[in-house]
């Protein structure tokens, strides 16, 4: 089946065409349909699979059809998030595929002046995009009317319980209508995410894209065996050689990441890390610099492993492997997205390999290692432009940059 075959707006699928996407992925396929028939979905996909779309171009088509019945002074869709990264791609995705379309949606989330998004509030939005902080703010002041929602969306739920938001969903079930619409979407399932689905959601269909081995086919994986303290000459040495590509790197802490673009910086390679610290303007226009290509190496913590999709990233390097074996997941499907091509490499130390045991024993799968002999590493060791830069006096100037972070 093609997108053009489907019973939606023709300003839809003219915009659909434009963006190139002739076919539906799985996910879509099996969402679109029940969603534009008005039932309740839940549905377990993983990172990747195209689940955006799959309620934004229903979402659209059914507020395009009842414009009038719904234009009620309320908002007609709520999307939740987790995080505010995914609240701004999201509504660019419903900005996208609704160009032709006469509706407003906007991104509610915190980290921001909150006037100018009372201001547009005030002037009727149709679509809201939010972290849920922000849109309890704005229930709470009186500026958010959600009484008259016909559609609710929970994305990433599985991150959303993660992160501590479970009394923040069930408060939510107060304020908006009990006859509504309810597209519950997650990357992983457990008795927990379950109870939640279920509590919100009614005769849903049930929709589970999850293979056996829950990262992407398209990405090539690896591992190297590295001493901690050389992993940075194998990430430049990895930069270096593959020039051309955008890539992204993990680290654990904001701390290590803000080391790291200054060891990059020292053999001339301009970086730059977003964390928890960095404000959430330049976070963005970090995101953006490095979609653009005007930079090609982002260093950050698992901040951007959820939900971020950036197109054309080449390769994800695990430069600190996670502790979580979920997050390797994740972090991985930053790359090979859709029909792209990827490449996953993991620097593993000897104090990591329990961690790399778990990721294995999680996805199902052996990592193939990178083989190096003790001349090739040695190799790249030597062939670092850090040159006889005395390490523990750049440690000594990240420490110093840290308590300063503190006062």
């Amino acid at each position: 089946m093609k997108f053009k075959d489907y019973r939606i707006s023709k300003d839809i699928k003219k915009a659909i065409e434009e963006l190139g996407w002739s076919r539906p992925t799985d996910i879509q396929f099996k969402a679109i349909q029940p969603i534009l028939d008005g039932e309740d979905v839940l549905a377990i996909a993983q990172t990747g699979t195209g689940k955006t779309a799959s309620f934004v171009i229903p979402i659209l088509n059914t507020l395009s059809k009842n414009a009038n019945k719904y234009n009620t002074g309320g908002v007609s869709c709520l999307v939740l998030v987790p995080t505010r990264e995914l609240a701004i791609q999201i509504d660019d995705v419903f900005r996208e595929v609704g160009k032709y379309l006469t509706f407003k949606s906007m991104a509610l989330t915190g980290g921001v002046d909150q006037d100018p998004q009372i201001f547009k509030l005030k002037t009727h939005v149709d679509i809201v995009i939010s972290t849920p902080g922000r849109m309890f703010d704005m229930i709470s002041q009186g500026h958010l009317k959600i009484d008259q929602l016909k559609t609710l969306v929970l994305d990433e739920a599985d991150h959303m319980l993660d992160l501590g938001f479970v009394k923040d969903i069930k408060d939510l079930m107060r304020h908006i209508p009990q006859k509504r619409q309810t597209l519950f979407f997650s990357a992983t399932i457990n008795k927990e995410i379950k109870k939640v689905a279920y509590d919100l959601v009614r005769n849903a269909i049930r929709i589970q894209i999850s293979p056996k081995n829950p990262v992407a086919k398209n990405i090539v994986h690896s591992v190297a065996f590295v001493e901690m303290d050389d992993k940075r000459f194998f990430l430049e040495n990895i930069v270096k050689e593959h020039s051309d590509l955008k890539v992204i790197v993990f680290v654990r802490t904001k701390v290590r990441a803000e080391r790291l673009v200054k060891a990059m910086e020292r053999v001339q390679l301009k970086s730059e890390t977003i964390h928890g610290d960095v404000d959430q303007k330049e976070r963005f226009a970090i995101l953006n610099r490095f979609k653009s290509g005007e930079n090609k190496l982002l260093i950050t913590t698992d901040v951007a492993a959820r939900g971020i999709d950036i197109p054309n990233v080449g390769a994800v390097v695990n430069y600190d492997l996670p502790d979580v074996a979920e997050n390797y997941v994740h972090r991985v499907g930053r790359t090979g997205r859709g029909k792209e091509k990827g490449w996953a490499i993991s620097l593993c130390s000897e104090q990591e390999k329990s961690f790399l045991k778990e990721i294995e024993d999680y996805t199902g799968s052996e990592i193939p290692v990178y083989d190096l002999s003790k001349s090739d590493y040695q190799s790249i060791v030597d062939d670092s432009e850090a040159g006889d830069y005395d390490w523990k006096s750049l440690i000594a100037e990240n420490d110093l940059w840290a308590k300063e972070k503190k006062k």
